[in-house]
């Protein structure tokens, strides 16, 4: 038995719990990262469409609901990575709502920002999510 090679059953077992142990602490900090680039998508889109909201709010003195006058195309509109779609509503003069909804499997990896708002006085709900 002096020139056995190899790894016993034990030393194969430590080294699986090991990795198992590690992959348990790792993964939900990765599912969080992935949440929060996703957020980041819909945030991008969200105050890009606001802004270009107030510049036609400059330009005609109304607000729209409709997001192709807006410069977008596509029904419906999505943000760069397909994360969420967006929408637009005119709920008063002066005043509009744009939602960001999560689309796919994100609709259900995060529960808690699955929709994202801001409106024209530049109020983002929910607030944990910004």
């Amino acid at each position: 038995m002096l020139n056995a090679k190899g790894f016993t059953l034990i030393e194969l077992m430590i080294t699986v719990a090991i990795i198992g142990i590690l992959a348990s602490i790792a993964y939900p900090s990765y599912i969080d990262y992935v949440n929060q680039s996703a957020r980041s998508d819909a945030k991008v889109l969200l105050i890009e469409a606001a802004n270009k909201q107030e510049q036609l709010y400059l330009d005609s003195r109304t607000y729209t609901a409709n997001m192709t006058t807006l410069g977008y195309s596509g029904s419906p509109t999505l943000s760069e990575n397909g994360y969420f779609k967006i929408s637009s509503e005119v709920p008063a003069k002066g005043q509009f709502k744009l939602t960001a909804t999560a689309t796919g499997d994100h609709a259900y990896r995060d529960q808690v920002c699955n929709s994202m708002t801001i409106n024209e006085s530049g109020v983002k709900t929910p607030l944990e999510c910004w």
